[in-house]
């Protein structure tokens, strides 16, 4: 195998927008050379370049990729997510869900790695944007229902306090593969993540209340980031910046 001609080839078919061709690549080695093969040409390849081909996961195939995929990769390529301008989520949730929960995952792990790298408790606020009311009222709860919450504002100290109390709710009763679950794992597996997690999204909501939106704030820092039509179709991916990679990295 030269591991530098494939890699160089697999860099070359995703500058293209070929994404399809780029996993198919390292899936042909894969099955010529065996995993071991594989794992060394994705530890070469740039984080960018591994979130280019994991967050078009598709659901009804098995990625070789995303089983292969380490809790390191994965977590250098999740922080630096945020650099497509997705605002509905969905590639960072589906990709996330693909590889967390793949079977014999150690979800822990991953959630580990990602809380190490700076950026990491933003990439999990952006996952559960859209659950930020519900993830507040499990983290005064216990329970997911908004209805049981009293709406007090607690402090950072008696959240992350209740976040080591033990749970209300069993791990089986939330096992959805989903946000709930990844909630769940973090709070009782990753308390003072999961605090820095409700932190950030707490901001987000006060960001909103003010009218700042997603668009709005991405027009101010707008460092090289790319339209998801253009992503979504494979036809592009995010330039990555020097500082990007090293704060990945």
């Amino acid at each position: 195998m030269n591991t530098l001609a494939l890699i160089a080839r697999t860099q070359s078919l995703i500058a293209s927008g070929d994404i399809v061709g780029a996993e198919s690549a390292l899936v042909e080695l894969a099955d010529a050379e065996g995993d071991g093969a594989l794992m060394v040409v994705l530890e070469q390849l740039p984080a960018k370049d591994v979130l280019a081909i994991i967050r078009e996961y598709d659901n009804s195939k098995e990625s070789v990729i995303n089983l292969m995929v380490t809790p390191e990769m994965f977590a250098r390529a999740v922080v630096i997510e945020k650099q497509y301008k997705d605002l509905t989520r969905t590639h960072l949730r589906g990709m996330v869900n693909s590889v967390i929960f793949r079977e014999e995952a150690d979800s822990v792990a991953f959630l580990i790695a990602i809380g190490d790298l700076e950026g990491g408790s933003e990439a999990l606020a952006d996952y559960f944007s859209e659950k930020w009311s519900r993830i507040e009222a499990f983290a005064r709860t216990g329970t997911f229902d908004a209805v049981e919450d009293d709406g007090e504002m607690l402090s950072e100290t008696a959240l992350l306090s209740l976040a080591y109390a033990p749970p209300k709710l069993e791990l089986d009763e939330v096992a959805d593969q989903d946000w709930m679950q990844l909630a769940w794992l973090l709070r009782h597996e990753c308390p003072d993540l999961f605090t820095e997690t409700v932190l950030v999204l707490r901001a987000k909501a006060r960001a909103h209340d003010l009218g700042l939106d997603e668009e709005e704030e991405a027009a101010e820092d707008d460092d090289g980031k790319v339209e998801t039509g253009d992503t979504d179709r494979g036809k592009a991916t995010p330039a990555a910046r020097d500082d990007d990679e090293e704060s990945a990295i």
